[in-house]
């Protein structure tokens, strides 16, 4: 095994303990996953921008800081991690996946990519994803689809499937995402890797292009819990710029997870959720559910039968409400301001220019989604349609409220399948939201959730992932939970999950 081999299969944890104590250098960490990212993302196609020459430069500073006696500018000082292209960075292109905005550059950072600069985090580029974060599967992608490292001819799970396959072909220890309605979590099941929504508030959405604002959400990515909770410490905490943003101390997960790999989860109370899971679910997904509650129940943990009534009602709500969000925040690329300008004819008329530049820069999905919310947010149909969609939100919040006064947790799978076929679902639009059946109400309401690996399907080899929700703020117990849990399936199978990704095992 060559070196660069064994520093890319290495957590983000091994390597910035490597990388402090000097045995190896930030840069020779970087330029191992920029090799490997030359190698495999052909295949991949997890990158929309490659920044080699910033990446080495950062991680020069780091190893010229360590050199000098200064400590660690963080945790995770001199680890290289891939942004999603939805987060603002004034030193390469934010196109959101959309032709829209195609060799846009802000003039800014945003918040969640300042954060990561000051910890020495080494930002290796921009990853792919569904265009202006809308979609499942990282097909509606104006500069095409990323594969699955499991399995190229499939998905990666969406809207942040770049990121998520950057971990899982092992181009990135760590990754950011967004989750807006499942947009880390359900990625991180079908391609066996650990993705975190925290809660609505707690990081910082100052920067992120706006997809629907109420539900947006950023959040860490990686291969480990430990990493996770690592990345979140970082990332997370009050933000002046965001109206949003809690101004309370972040919760202590990278504690609560070195607590939770202990395995003993004794007096936490673990609520099973009636309405997700059973019937309509692939049957391997329901097996590793099972098979994940056994596991979690043998680590001393209590299983409780919790029913979420309104859950049922969380998919059309949403779909109603991010639409209208949606129809409401992309009335801003008008064509005027930055991002593509087409001209129909020289005399053209600011509206003929923006209807021109708007057909020929946003896809099929994003018209989609303008048009539905334009018509729920219509004179005569406001109240039928978005009044009552948040009127079914606060009845899901009503449901986490209760279900949380019975447990510490609540358990579900993340997806309903696995990763299906390329192309399988693109054009069925009703099929492709079914994908977030599990991960909606935990946007709806705001509050923790987090999807780890819980196994491999029987029946196509590929990953199936465990979600676990806490309450607004309950991210300590949330990342235990899973902590306790990949412990647990590490020692069962002998190793973790990821290490036996089979569709690029030829490269790794």
């Amino acid at each position: 095994m060559s070196t660069d081999t064994e520093l890319i299969r290495l957590t983000a944890a091994e390597l910035a303990a490597k990388i402090h104590s000097r045995e190896v250098s930030a840069v020779e960490v970087t330029q191992a996953h920029l090799d490997r990212i030359t190698q495999v993302d052909p295949a991949v196609h997890a990158f929309l921008h490659i920044a080699a020459e910033p990446a080495l430069a950062a991680a020069a500073e780091v190893d010229a800081a360590l050199a000098g006696g200064k400590p660690p500018a963080s945790p995770l000082a001199g680890v290289p991690l891939a942004l999603k292209d939805v987060f603002a960075t004034s030193d390469m292109p934010t196109t959101c996946g959309s032709k829209i905005l195609e060799g846009w550059r802000p003039p800014y950072d945003a918040t969640v990519t300042a954060r990561l600069r000051r910890a020495g985090v080494v930002i290796l580029g921009k990853t792919n994803m569904d265009e202006f974060a809308m979609g499942s599967s990282t097909e509606h992608s104006a500069y095409g689809p990323t594969h699955n490292p499991w399995d190229t001819t499939r998905i990666p799970g969406g809207s942040g499937g770049g990121s998520a396959a950057s971990l899982a072909a092992f181009e990135a220890p760590l990754a950011i995402g967004t989750d807006t309605g499942g947009s880390i979590r359900q990625p991180a099941a079908v391609t066996g890797t650990v993705g975190v929504k925290p809660t609505y508030g707690g990081v910082s959405r100052y920067g992120l292009v706006a997809c629907a604002s109420s539900l947006d959400q950023g959040g860490p990515c990686a291969r480990t819990v430990l990493d996770a909770a690592l990345l979140h410490e970082v990332i997370a905490g009050y933000d002046p710029l965001d109206s949003t943003s809690i101004d309370t101390p972040v919760p202590a997960v990278v504690e609560a997870a070195r607590r939770g790999a202990g395995g003993d989860l004794r007096g936490l109370r673990v609520g099973v959720v009636s309405e997700l899971g059973g019937e309509g679910y692939q049957p391997q997904v329901e097996a590793s559910y099972r098979a994940a509650l056994s596991t979690l129940e043998s680590l001393g943990a209590e299983l409780v039968t919790v029913s979420c009534p309104h859950f049922r009602y969380a998919l059309a709500a949403y779909y109603l409400i991010l639409p209208s969000e949606v129809s409401s925040n992309l009335a801003r690329f008008d064509a005027m301001r930055y991002g593509l300008r087409v001209m129909p004819a020289p005399d053209a008329s600011a509206e003929e220019v923006m209807a021109a530049t708007r057909e020929a820069g946003f896809g099929d999905e994003v018209k989609r989604r303008i048009m539905l919310g334009t018509y729920a947010l219509s004179s005569g149909y406001y109240d039928a349609y978005y009044g009552k969609a948040q009127q079914v939100r606060t009845l899901i919040a009503r449901d986490f409220t209760a279900a949380f006064g019975q447990v510490d947790v609540l358990v579900s799978p993340t997806a309903p399948t696995t990763a299906f076929p390329i192309g399988e679902k693109v054009d069925d639009p009703l099929a492709m939201y079914l994908n977030d059946l599990c991960t909606i109400p935990a946007n709806m309401a705001g509050n923790a959730a987090m999807s780890v690996p819980s196994g491999l399907a029987e029946s196509d080899g590929l990953p199936v992932g465990l979600q676990i929700m806490a309450p607004a703020l309950g991210e300590a117990v949330m990342y235990r939970v899973a902590a306790a849990f990949e412990a647990a399936r590490n020692a069962a199978d002998g190793g973790p999950l990821i290490q036996r990704v089979n569709g690029l095992e030829a490269t790794v």
